[in-house]
């Protein structure tokens, strides 16, 4: 009986290793903002409701051995890791093209405070990192995270450690394919500054006694947020439409 309990509780361990090790880096959960005892209770909570439908697939794994023991739940956690930060990098990469948006429509002069992170950010791209983020628990994403959790260990079972090059190849894609569908996303402002400067400079070339970038910034402000305004439905849209292809969907 005693051998029997400490087995179910090392299971219920490894199980917490893969899930903590997930929340710990997930996009919303793992954010400044949110108390560490929450993640903790959250974490737990998730492991205990999975970890019926997961004894099949780690309870046969369970070893007392600390030599198989040890290197068993660094795995597990680096395979937790590995599935936040691939959505970790996905949230990081709109963060970076929000940033570049509001420097393209000259919108980034204060840096204010970040609601998901503790570094400094335009206040744009706080607004778009934070709705893209609601988006996603809205539409219930952080579901799709727990299930890629679970389907994780067929893919990745108990036994099999931890694969260093095959996660550097799937964060790698991760990486370039998000940074693909935000530099889409962002394609229009991108377009619209480069039109717009090289008109403001023209204007200059042509009347170099005018200050023309003082008169000229309010009206290119004024612009990008126009569309914003009309293109930041469209945009959010479709990032999370990527979301789960390129994040799950490996």
């Amino acid at each position: 009986m005693n051998t029997l309990a400490s087995n179910v509780v090392i299971a219920a361990f490894l199980a917490f290793c893969r899930i903590g090790g997930c929340f710990m880096l997930m996009p919303g959960l793992s954010s400044v903002r949110v108390p560490m005892q929450i993640r903790l209770y959250v974490a737990i909570s998730a492991t205990a409701g999975l970890l019926v439908h997961l004894t099949d697939q780690i309870f046969p794994f369970v070893s007392t051995s600390p030599g198989i023991l040890v290197p068993m739940i660094v795995s597990e956690v680096l395979v937790g890791a590995l599935i936040g930060i691939m959505a970790r990098l996905y949230i990081l990469a709109l963060q970076f093209i929000g940033s570049a948006i509001a420097m393209l429509i000259g919108f980034s002069g204060v840096a204010g405070p970040n609601i998901e992170d503790g570094e400094p950010q335009a206040a744009l791209a706080s607004i778009i990192s934070l709705s893209a983020l609601l988006l996603l628990f809205v539409f219930d994403f952080h579901h799709e995270i727990i299930r890629a959790l679970v389907n994780s260990y067929r893919v990745a079972p108990v036994d099999m450690l931890f694969n260093p090059q095959g996660a550097l190849i799937d964060v790698a894609d991760t990486v370039s394919e998000a940074f693909f569908v935000v530099l889409r996303l962002g394609s229009p402002f991108v377009a619209y500054s480069l039109l717009v400067n090289l008109t403001i400079g023209f204007v200059n070339k042509l009347v170099p006694q005018i200050p023309v970038y003082f008169i000229s910034l309010p009206f290119v402000i004024a612009g990008g947020l126009i569309l914003i305004y009309f293109g930041i439905g469209t945009m959010l849209s479709l990032f999370a439409d990527g979301f789960v292809d390129i994040t799950i969907g490996r």
